[in-house]
């Protein structure tokens, strides 16, 4: 697992297999955006760009070596783009993303890294920080997740002041909790089943030094606990669903939040089976649980004096002589009546009695995250996630905290003109509306289930929690940690 540490040193003189420095574009050509480095440095360094044609741009990394001046045994040369127009400052995603594309251009070549991209700004020095670990996230498929995938990471600051150094902490911890996150999306799903899941997020808690509660509901439990969603989307696998609960109570909290998860750990689409191009990516329909549990743990590691309690809603969708059929009638936690029209729409049922259990313990605010539709996609792209809610000052709020750390949100409406697409005569509601609007009908669909007077929102990330193509900025391929980051910024939002 990469390690982070800041210090004050001149970045010349730290022993490093590699040191990373920003290179700015600009009207009047690229230039290396760090101070204090020796004369000689910076003309071997201003030759080399104009030598090999750099320009600055975002995303162009280049690694020099043989650079006089410096004690690292070479420098990387990353990209940021032009200069803000406002003033010499980057914005803090810029610098993640140069970060992130430094760390995974070196790879395993540099076991030591010297991080010089931001000065004496706490948000510039953590935005790099956590950059630049998501950049030398690995996942191992042996196994060991990123347990050997990552360097010692020594972040420069301008200066010893505890600001500076709790961003490199808090960076640490968050990197840490989204690798994981993201290990538990890119695990095969015949080794993470719904019992497996919670098997890994029990040994997670027990090996935190954080003060975390754990509990399960097996299918006994949830069945006398009338959890007919989540059970009806399970009952054709041969692995059982469960509902996890993990809990964080530090003394005198200021608030109390419930974050609920979807955790399909394979999605077949059921009696509506998904075709087979692009099924190979359904293991990573269980991210927004995958994101719950890393924030919960994150929140407690922080300390922050917030209660969060997660809920991680965890299936698999499959299909045998015991599946669900379309048109199946179930029962909810709440008592509600639903008819299942399309089984691949399995996720809001799942979250539904999730977020019907969070609602009994009256939290101050609910968020429900997902991979929930392809709509999503459809509208917004690979990423940007689909926010819709309730209240339109919390989901103001937690769009401000998503943005704060580089994970975009778009505000989706829930028309009151499409709540008829759900009415049925068959139950209280059907799950599913047409295909035209449907993220926004599943999210009026989970808006039934939330208890009265809470604060709601609902993030459908089905684009952003799965890199498909190739790594672009600090964003692997494959499991991203999507979420993570956003739900603790939301957590710290209240802790402040």
């Amino acid at each position: 697992m990469p390690t982070l540490r800041s210090t004050t040193r001149d970045a010349h003189t730290i022993s490093a297999d590699a040191l990373v420095l920003g290179l700015a574009a600009g009207p009047d050509g690229p230039t290396v955006a760090r101070e204090g480095l020796p004369k000689e440095t910076v003309r071997h360094l201003a030759d080399a760009v104009d030598v090999l044609g750099l320009t600055g741009k975002a995303g162009e990394v280049t690694r020099l070596v043989g650079v006089p001046g410096v004690r690292p045994r070479s420098v990387v040369l990353t990209g940021l783009g032009d200069p803000p127009a406002a003033g010499p400052a980057y914005d803090p995603e810029v610098l993640r993303r140069a970060a992130g594309a430094a760390l995974r251009a070196v790879g395993k070549t540099a076991s030591t890294v010297a991080l010089a991209l931001a000065g004496d700004d706490p948000a510039a020095v953590g935005a790099s920080a956590e950059g630049a670990y998501a950049g030398a996230y690995r996942y191992d498929p042996k196994g060991a997740g990123t347990a050997d995938a990552g360097p010692e990471i020594t972040v420069v600051t301008g200066s010893k002041a505890a600001a500076l150094r709790g961003a490199v902490e808090r960076a640490a911890v968050l990197g840490a909790r989204r690798a994981w996150a993201a290990d538990l999306v890119n695990t095969p799903p015949n080794l993470l089943r719904p019992d497996s899941f919670a098997d890994r997020v029990r040994s997670e808690v027990r090996a935190s030094k954080a003060k975390v509660s754990f509990s399960v509901m097996d299918e006994d439990a949830l069945r006398k606990a009338g959890c007919g969603g989540i059970l009806g989307v399970g009952q054709g696998s041969d692995n059982p669903p469960r509902i996890v609960t993990l809990s964080y109570a530090p003394a005198r909290p200021k608030a109390r939040i419930a974050y609920v998860g979807k955790g399909i750990t394979f999605d077949t689409g059921g009696y509506r089976i998904k075709p087979i191009e692009g099924m190979e990516h359904m293991k990573s329909d269980m991210a927004g649980a995958a994101a719950v549990a890393a924030a919960v743990l994150a929140a407690a590691e922080l300390g922050l004096r917030v209660a969060v309690t997660g809920y991680l809603c965890l299936a698999e969708n499959m299909i045998s002589g015991g599946a669900q059929r379309p048109s199946d009638v179930v029962t909810m936690r709440n008592g509600t009546t639903v008819e299942v029209l399309d089984p691949d729409a399995e996720g809001r049922m799942v979250l539904a009695d999730g977020m019907c259990l969070a609602s009994e313990r009256t939290p101050d605010a609910l968020v429900d995250i997902a991979t929930l539709t392809g709509m999503q996609v459809i509208a917004l792209g690979d990423d940007i996630a689909g926010l819709m809610g309730n209240d339109e000052a919390f989901t103001t709020r937690l769009r401000s905290a998503a943005s704060g750390v580089g994970e975009a949100m778009w505000v989706m409406p829930l028309p009151v003109d499409y709540r008829p697409q759900l009415d049925t005569p068959f139950a209280d509601i059907a799950h599913k509306g047409s295909r035209a609007g449907g993220m926004l009908t599943a999210g009026i669909f989970l808006q039934e289930f939330v208890g009265e007077g809470i604060p709601w929102a609902h993030v459908d990330m089905a684009g952003p929690a799965y890199n498909a193509g190739a790594p672009k900025g600090y964003t692997p391929k494959g499991g991203t940690g999507w979420g993570v980051a956003s739900l603790v910024a939301l957590a710290e939002s209240y802790a402040s």
